[in-house]
């Protein structure tokens, strides 16, 4: 099991729409993911032993370093998620690459090697695999063609499968602008999580877990993530690993066949 936290606090609003900037209220919600909601988290998967991924958006890695740093110092792996929140598919090679660059340059001095990416949204472009091979990733964590990890063939770079229903922004996160969306029940949401994982497991396959600290960093939510958590910490048979540990367990199998 993968437990996975994208980070992209101020990023992923600014992204939506740069006026965002002049707006505290709006970002707010990115200072408690930082300021709040990591802290908590930090201490749940101290409490359980549980290894995590941070996928950062370097922009915010410069805004929030001493975030970035307890993270480190707790033991987790850090990820690169953009410079920008950012899709890829809505960028020239050479603005793609640039964002790479970017971010590697904001990330690498907190958390040194960077191994792994996770776009923006989850959403690559058809340069995407062929830019992180060049640039010395080892693995990605964006397709959900599988629940296990698999090597992309020319690349090299091994994939950490993801998917929608062990994310939490699609059960919590609402449509501000009409409110059509509305959240789901914290219990809601752990019955879609046990049956996914369940069934996964029962296949030998990856749980891939994502969530945003400004999500699922709520009370309440944090609470049904630690239950949740606290049940498949107590099945022997469940690996939780970081993302390069995954990555390099695939690549010895890969080498022993």
């Amino acid at each position: 099991m993968a437990v996975t936290v994208d980070f992209d606090a101020d990023e992923l609003w600014l992204a939506e729409d740069p006026a965002n900037a002049a707006r505290p209220g709006v970002l707010s919600q990115a200072r408690y993911g930082a300021r709040t909601a990591v802290p908590e988290l930090l201490q749940i998967f101290a409490r359980l032993d549980i290894p995590a991924t941070f996928f950062v958006c370097g922009g915010d890695a410069v805004r929030y370093p001493d975030v970035l740093e307890s993270v480190v110092a707790h033991g987790h792996e850090i990820g690169h998620h953009g410079y920008t929140h950012r899709s890829p598919h809505l960028m020239a090679r050479d603005e793609e690459e640039t964002e790479l660059v970017r971010g590697l340059e904001a990330l690498r001095p907190i958390a040194g090697e960077i191994h792994g990416y996770r776009s923006p949204s989850w959403d690559i472009s058809g340069n995407t695999l062929e830019l992180l091979a060049a640039h010395g990733f080892s693995y990605a964590s964006n397709m959900m063609d599988a629940v296990r990890p698999y090597t992309h063939p020319g690349h090299g770079l091994v994939e950490v499968p993801v998917h929608w229903s062990l994310d939490d922004a699609p059960h919590f996160w609402f449509d501000a602008t009409s409110w059509n969306k509305t959240m789901r029940s914290a219990r809601e949401v752990a019955e879609v999580w046990e049956e996914e994982t369940s069934a996964i497991h029962a296949g030998g396959g990856l749980v891939t877990l994502t969530v945003h600290p400004q999500i699922i960093g709520r009370p309440g939510r944090l609470r049904m993530l630690e239950a949740f958590l606290t049940r498949l910490r107590a099945d022997d048979g469940i690996w939780f690993a970081r993302g390069e540990e995954i990555a390099a367990a695939v690549r010895a199998v890969e080498v022993a066949a």
